[in-house]
């Protein structure tokens, strides 16, 4: 029986884990923590009982993943779909109200109401071709060109600065720039446009929704499948040097796929020189300033719909969200940073102890930065909710320069794998049309920092996997549907 070694248990080393598990081959994951899932965990951070998620808390992408539609993962979690995808507080009380159902969003925004269903229902309809498109390697053709064509439009529409006359309120201006600037990228972009588009389709779609319990119950799942396919992981296992890793040998069939940054192929002894300068030569992005919120109490936002919403953008008007984020892209963070908050104890109870909430929240900042974000989101989060900084029981900071050594992957900080702009889109993080083949025998990358990027989708490590069951002559259009034809 093959091997197959695979480096890292995030949700993509455990996607492509479970894929090979089914395949036949003998898997064994090996993770740098002491616990499984990498950002799709759950812990106490502040205080017993408040459980918040280690990376990523909210998962539009998931349920929409092709890769997790196969595996089941909508019936092995529990799944919270809110009323509300997300919202964005403004001033005076006011706020833009992104609800699962576009009309209801679109009669909030008054004036622009024709504006937002212009922009994004024909994307919300039109789900499989968005995700098919944004969901893979962009040198190929997508099976659905018409979406793929109005995904483009809508980007050169909200990635340039026709941005700021495409709606005329406050409330549609900040509601689209908050969820665009999710990519961490300067704004108005064309990289920007495309990571936001998908998610504000998506919120119309099958909406953001969040296992109850955390992201863990995610990892949960796959593992379970992983162990019962005969798979395992080994925790506390930190890879720095692939030639002192005993991964088995290529000649026979065994291969090692690499859920981490891709430097770590710079340690393998026979990388070519040319692949090499290509890896060195990938950009790393900003970062992240985590701070988790133990509270008495729910966060007493001014605007009461927002006290319903599971995800907030605390950011201000389009002109403040966009001063943020590029502030960073410069080397600084403003006063008034663009924070990307989740209150998951709103619809999920198992989150904090009766009567109590948990706030789990970021801001963007330069690569490395040993900022404590405590005090400026908390400055932020009182500006719309007077009364927060009273409720809070105890906080849990970590800096972006903390991340690196909590997960390898996290270059500098950065949570999303790599600069995400648009010739890193095509090029992630070299030019092929199978960047998760590399030119070592035996040897695959299968992280965010390859196709299709950021998002709990899984799809970065099926890719991986698919490529490897190619090379050993398993060729089949229906693949995934075979391997998971029973759950």
């Amino acid at each position: 029986m093959a091997q197959a070694t695979i480096v890292g248990s995030g949700p993509n080393g455990l996607s492509a884990a479970v894929t090979l598990a089914r395949a036949g081959y003998d898997v064994r994951v090996v993770e740098a923590s002491d616990t499984i899932g990498g950002g799709v965990s759950t812990v106490d951070s502040t205080l017993s009982g408040f459980r918040y998620d280690v990376g990523s808390s909210v998962h539009p992408a998931s349920l929409a993943s092709p890769f997790f539609q196969a595996f089941g993962l909508a019936e092995r979690v529990d799944w919270i779909r809110p009323e509300i995808s997300y919202a964005h507080p403004l001033d005076n009380g006011r706020a833009g109200i992104a609800w699962h159902d576009i009309e209801r969003t679109a009669a909030g925004l008054g004036v622009d109401s024709r504006s937002w269903l212009s922009r994004l229902r024909p994307l919300s309809q039109h789900i499989d071709g968005v995700v098919d498109f944004t969901g893979n390697q962009m040198l190929r053709i997508p099976r659905d060109p018409l979406t793929a064509v109005r995904f483009a439009l809508r980007m050169l529409d909200q990635g340039t600065l026709l941005a700021r006359s495409s709606f005329r309120t406050d409330e549609a201006a900040a509601l689209m720039s908050g969820v665009l600037a999710h990519a961490n990228t300067p704004l108005p972009s064309l990289a920007g446009a495309a990571a936001g588009l998908l998610l504000a389709a998506q919120a119309h779609a099958g909406g953001w929704m969040y296992p109850r319990g955390g992201a863990q119950k995610i990892t949960d799942a796959l593992l379970a499948d992983l162990e019962a396919h005969g798979g395992s992981v080994e925790t506390g296992t930190r890879i720095t040097d692939l030639s002192a890793l005993d991964w088995g040998d290529a000649e026979r069939g065994d291969v090692l796929l690499l859920n981490s940054s891709p430097r770590l192929a710079l340690t393998h002894p026979d990388i070519p020189s040319r692949y090499a300068r290509a890896i060195a030569s990938y950009r790393y992005g900003p970062a992240a300033a985590k701070v988790d919120f133990a509270l008495d109490g729910p966060v007493p936002w001014t605007n009461d719909q927002v006290a319903q919403s599971p995800t907030v953008h605390v950011g201000g008007t389009q002109a403040e969200v966009w001063a943020s984020e590029n502030a960073v892209a410069k080397g600084h963070v403003s006063d008034r940073p663009y924070v990307l908050a989740v209150q998951p104890s709103v619809l999920d109870d198992t989150r904090a102890p009766e009567g109590k909430a948990v706030l789990w929240s970021y801001i963007h900042v330069p690569q490395g930065s040993d900022l404590d974000a405590t005090e400026l989101i908390t400055r932020q989060i009182e500006r719309f909710a007077p009364g927060f900084r009273e409720r809070i029981l105890a906080h849990s900071s970590v800096p972006a320069s903390s991340r690196e050594a909590i997960n390898p992957a996290n270059i500098g900080g950065d949570i999303l794998g790599g600069a995400f702009t648009i010739p890193q889109a095509i090029r992630r993080p070299v030019l092929s049309t199978a960047p998760w083949r590399t030119p070592m025998r035996g040897v695959y990358l299968a992280s965010a920092s390859t196709p299709p990027g950021p998002g709990v989708n899984g799809m970065a490590g099926w890719h991986a996997a698919r490529t490897v069951l190619a090379d050993a002559g398993v060729r089949s259009r229906t693949l995934l549907g075979e391997l998971f034809s029973s759950r």
